[in-house]
């Protein structure tokens, strides 16, 4: 682990990763135990990654929990995903502290019940001062709702006169996102094997770059995370320029 952490070039670490927490239930399967299961031990490794990242001096981690697709699930799998984010949020926010990690949540949190609701409002409320990494759950998030959220909004706010349809631009689209406040992920990792991107971050992964691994949730460790960021460091970012650009601009 060492020798990957002498490969990373700490000047030039993303400043935001997003991530993908997939194959929790196929690990468990493969198992022999039922998907709760994976997700328990999909639990331990957001602890690692959330650890690494603060480590590392990554400034945002973005991790896709629950999806609002994920609500179609079986209904014994939902409410052991809702009884677990409860119990592991209620449990980690002394360590949330102690590592001064922020928290915040981007998804329709009314969608969620009244006792997970007022966990989550007690953890982001109890690590607001914190000025460390920047945690952000998607709780209960697809990027389709939050865009058609946002047109919404930005209708009501031109039909009271709030907004002058004319000056409606990306900066101004970009304030009524849920990640307003947060920098668009350089790199986004996606494990389990799976080559999409599932109705996360549409619009905020324009640019971002991709990185898949065939390793489920559960297994994914630090190393994992550290061969990501490696990787993402010998990728040129052109956003849509030439390469001789992109030199030029440099030099």
């Amino acid at each position: 682990m060492e020798e990957l952490l002498k490969k990373i070039n700490k000047q030039k670490l993303p400043k935001h990763i997003a991530i993908i927490m997939d194959g929790n239930g196929r690990w468990a399967q493969d198992k022999g135990e039922d998907r709760l299961y994976g997700h328990f031990h999909g639990v331990e490794s957001v602890r690692r990654i959330v650890e690494a990242s603060a480590e590392l001096g990554i400034q945002y981690l973005t991790l896709y929990a629950f999806s609002t697709e994920n609500w179609d699930r079986p209904q014994q799998e939902v409410d052991g995903l809702m009884a677990l984010l409860v119990d592991t949020i209620h449990k980690e926010i002394d360590d949330l502290n102690k590592n001064n990690i922020k928290l915040h949540i981007i998804g329709d949190m009314q969608m969620l019940p009244h006792f997970a609701q007022s966990e989550l409002k007690e953890a982001i409320a109890s690590t607001k001062n914190n000025t460390g990494l920047n945690l952000i759950m998607a709780l209960s998030y697809s990027s389709r709702w939050e865009i058609v959220n946002a047109v919404k909004n930005i209708a009501l706010d031109v039909k009271a006169g709030k907004v002058d349809a004319q000056s409606i631009n990306q900066e101004v689209f970009q304030q009524y996102l849920s990640t307003k406040n947060f920098p668009d992920p350089e790199l986004m990792i996606r494990t389990s094997g799976e080559y999409r991107i599932s109705n996360f971050l549409l619009y905020q992964l324009a640019y971002s770059e991709f990185y898949f691994t065939n390793t489920c949730w559960p297994d994914f460790k630090k190393e994992d995370l550290y061969n990501a960021i490696i990787d993402y460091q010998t990728r040129e970012r052109r956003f849509g320029k030439t390469g001789k650009q992109i030199q030029e601009a440099i030099q």
